[in-house]
């Protein structure tokens, strides 16, 4: 697990301060190779590439977390809105919010999170 003064500006003022990168900025916005997407900060296992979807909000977006038991939702007021925010539960990072305006085909669910929050791991088995 990297320590507070081990992150980078951005990555602090995301994870750390609830902050928000730039739509369309981050490096795995893009990305659509195979694997999984692990926390930046501790490695946690958060998202499959399986449940990725171009959603065309600039950032990331996944139809569900690899494992529901890696993340917390919270209640964020922050901004004069209620939204649903999205925690990893291991190092309690913010990585962004889960909406309700996903693929209807795959439940609904929009988790919408910042890159710099996420690690790639690609899978090496798969073909290029």
């Amino acid at each position: 697990m990297k320590k507070d003064e081990e992150l980078s500006p951005e990555l602090r003022h995301v994870a750390r301060e609830g902050g928000t990168e730039a739509p369309f900025t981050g490096a795995l916005v893009n990305n659509h190779e195979k694997g999984v997407y692990k926390c930046a900060i501790c490695g946690t296992e958060l998202f499959s590439s399986d449940t990725k979807f171009d959603s065309g909000t600039g950032w990331p977006s996944f139809t569900n977390p690899a494992n529901l038991e890696h993340v917390v939702l919270k209640e964020d007021t922050s901004m004069g809105m209620t939204r649903t925010e999205v925690v990893c539960k291991t190092c309690g990072a913010h990585l962004g919010h889960v909406f309700d305006d996903g693929p209807a085909e795959a439940g609904g669910k929009r988790y919408c999170i910042n890159s710099v929050c996420l690690d790639f791991q690609k899978d090496t088995a798969a073909p290029n």
